[in-house]
């Protein structure tokens, strides 16, 4: 199982920095995408990055989203900036064997993190 940490609340316009890791299994030998799910609404992508590194964004991630890799912290990071109210959501993170959006192909999930952006 994965776990996942560093939502909470913060202004419109802030940072957040959230992170992924597990305790039983390496996450290096696995893509690790996150996703999030906001009330009333399905789950979606946000980013994902595959085993050699290679990061992945959907259209709301792209520019304002950076995902990244510590191999010796067995974690993975979600750096978000410049936050908007559109963007709450509890984020969660999961481990398959390649990237993609598809919510079904990701086999280890995590209770994700709660993230509200807000004033």
């Amino acid at each position: 199982q994965v776990v996942e940490s560093g939502g909470g609340l913060v202004q419109p316009g802030g940072s957040l920095r959230l992170s992924c890791t597990a305790a039983d299994f390496t996450l290096k030998h696995y893509a690790i995408g996150w996703f999030r799910q906001a009330p009333g609404k399905e789950r979606e992508g946000v980013s994902c990055i595959s085993t050699d590194g290679t990061p992945h964004y959907t259209d709301s991630a792209k520019v304002r989203f950076t995902i990244s890799r510590d191999h010796a912290k067995n974690t993975v990071y979600l750096e978000m900036n410049n936050l908007k109210p559109e963007d709450t959501a509890r984020y969660y993170c999961a481990a398959d064997l390649g990237c993609g959006w598809d919510v079904h192909e990701f086999d280890y999930w995590g209770q994700g993190t709660q993230v509200t952006v807000s004033s």
